[in-house]
This record gives structure tokens, C-alpha cells and sequence, in this order.
């Protein structure tokens, strides 16, 4: 059976599907909306170990976590080892799992040596893990991907250097930095990650919804599987997922009274977060994700772009959901 408990160090999560870290999408708001459709554990968006290091108020309060269901995966990057440790010691006190960034390939971050651009610098992988894990309280893991370009695989590498050091689980996405989010995840290289290593190993990239959840775990063998983008504007992708691989069988889609019962509550808690003003520019992108596909839904995005205000929103959310 595909769908079963996960244990990373001494933490128990109820299932082996996550909710992946991502920059501007994994906010609390998301996670709370996703963990009600029940992935075993969500993550943070990453933040800066330097920025944390220089006290920054804004990134510090990425981890804001209040009202939340645990266990939550706290992600960071970073480089240097003297910032990678004091942000390791600050989020000992209310992390579950640590988990180090080395698969970022975005620009401004690789700039610094930071994410992906690790990949580049095995001696420099092991000193930042072997830092991470020497000043951690709680399970530290790694999120990786299978290298920076087709000249440097070096996922397998990694993973063992990862288990070497005291890592408790490592993440794989099947591209490289080079290739970003294009082509096709190479799910050969997560299972040969899977075959080298005894820790647990989850394996990312294109799943996106119950069949190739199930194609994943049959083909790589992994221990679980992390949903980034396939959970855009769709959080019951994890409910799907769960029951499908349990009983074989399709939940149906949700209707769209239960779409824009989802999508109010997200603003609600967008604006208890963030304020109203910061929120609904927030939203755009989460709202739009929402209702792709659905009928005019362009013409209502246009709409919706402009509007600034909660009542707005949700008059012309009311609006357009009536005429579908």
C-alpha cells in the first residue's frame, strides 16, 4: 500500500503526502487551507538564514505558524555556515523538521551560492548539513535536485552525503536547476536516490493528480511524495490523492459551491494575516489559480485584478460563481 505513516527522525507524520515548500505560495493561510484536505505535513516558504541572522522582521515572520496543525517542516537557505547555525538555533523552538534548501534555481537566490548553486560544490553540501545537524533540536532534511545541469548529477551524491552526516530524510525533484520547471521531472534519478540510501526518501515533480501520485510511488519506489505546483489552487489534490491510492477509486471534483466556499475562507485568513490591503493583492494569484478553467474566467480575473477591497471581492466572486 502506497499511502501509509512516514516517520522522519522521531517525528510521525499520519501520511506520506507533503505539501512542498514554495516562495509567495506556502504562506499560513495556504497551509491551513491545505492541511484541512490532509497532507501528512506541510512547509513554509523558505527563508534567508542571512536575513534571519541580520534579525530581519519581515522574514522571521514567514514563520508565523499560529493556529496551525502540526507537524510543520520549517524550510532555509543559505550558504554560509555561521548564518545556516543561528537560524537553526532560532527555529529549534518552534520547528518540527528543519529542512535545508539546496533546489531553489531562482536567479536571485543562486547569485549569493545559495539553493541550487550548492549542487556545484559537494565539500560545501556537507559542511552546510554537517552544520545544520550539530545545531538542531528537532529532524533535519534536505530538498535537493537532481543537480544544476546535465554535466553535474549529482542527486545520488548528495543523498548519501546527507545520510553520512545525520540527515533524516531527503527530498528529490526530478530536473536540474538549468532546466527550472521545464520539460519533464526525471524520476529514473529518484529511484536510484531511493536504492542508495536507508533514509527516507520523497520524491517531487509532476505529480499532479491521483495518477501520477500512484505512478510516482510505483516507479521510484519512493517513501513519499511532495506536491508543489499541482496543488495550485487545488488543496484537495491531497484528499484525491489519499483516497485514490486507498481504494482504487475517483472522489468526484469539488462543485463549485465548495470551490468558493474554500476561496472565501482563504481571503478571510489572508486578511487576518496580512491586512486587508496587503491581502487581496496577495490573493490574485491563489483566486486566479481557483478559476482556471472554469467559464470566462479570464474576463473575471481582469475583473478581479483590480479590485482592492474584501467587499468587492467577494460581490464579484459571488457574481461570477452564479453564472456558472
Amino acid at each position: 500500500m502506497f499511502i501509509h505513516q512516514l516517520k522522519i527522525g522521531n517525528v510521525k507524520l499520519e501520511n506520506n503526502l507533503i505539501l512542498a515548500p514554495m516562495a509567495g505560495v506556502t504562506n499560513l493561510p495556504f497551509r491551513v487551507i491545505c492541511k484541512e484536505f490532509g497532507p501528512g505535513m506541510v512547509c513554509t516558504e523558505m527563508a534567508s538564514s542571512r536575513a534571519m541572522f541580520h534579525n530581519d522582521q519581515k522574514t522571521k515572520r514567514l514563520f508565523n505558524t499560529e493556529g496551525e496543525k502540526r507537524p510543520i517542516s520549517f524550510q532555509v537557505f543559505g550558504s554560509d555556515e555561521e548564518s545556516m547555525e543561528y537560524a537553526t538555533k532560532y527555529m529549534n523552538d518552534f520547528a518540527d523538521i528543519i529542512d535545508i534548501n539546496m533546489g531553489c534555481p531562482a536567479p536571485k537566490v543562486v547569485k549569493n551560492g545559495d539553493g541550487s548553486k550548492l549542487l556545484l560544490d559537494l565539500d560545501k553540501v556537507k559542511s552546510v548539513m554537517e552544520t545544520v545537524v550539530k545545531a538542531s533540536k528537532v529532524p533535519v532534511t534536505v530538498k535537493i535536485r537532481k543537480g544544476w545541469d546535465k554535466d553535474h548529477i549529482v542527486a545520488v551524491e548528495v543523498a548519501k552525503i546527507a545520510e553520512e552526516v545525520g540527515v533524516s530524510a531527503i527530498t528529490v525533484h526530478g530536473r536540474t536547476r538549468t532546466e527550472f520547471y521545464t520539460g519533464k521531472s526525471d524520476w529514473e534519478i529518484i529511484k536510484k536516490v531511493k536504492e542508495s540510501v536507508n533514509i527516507p526518501v520523497i520524491g517531487n515533480g509532476d505529480v499532479v493528480d491521483e495518477e501520477t501520485a500512484y505512478e510516482m510511488f510505483e516507479k521510484t519506489g519512493v517513501d513519499g511524495i511532495m506536491i508543489g505546483r499541482g496543488s495550485f489552487g487545488n488543496p484537495w489534490i491531497f484528499r484525491n490523492i489519499k483516497y485514490y491510492l486507498e481504494t482504487k477509486e475517483k472522489l468526484e471534483p469539488p462543485t463549485n459551491e465548495e470551490k468558493l466556499e474554500v476561496i472565501k475562507k482563504h481571503i478571510n485568513l489572508a486578511i487576518e494575516e496580512k491586512g486587508e490591503e496587503i491581502a487581496i493583492k496577495e490573493l490574485r494569484k491563489h483566486i486566479s489559480w481557483y478559476t482556471k478553467n472554469l467559464k470566462n474566467s479570464s474576463e473575471f480575473r481582469n475583473r478581479m485584478n483590480k479590485i482592492e477591497t474584501k467587499k468587492e471581492l467577494e460581490n464579484i466572486l459571488e457574481e461570477y460563481f452564479e453564472t456558472l
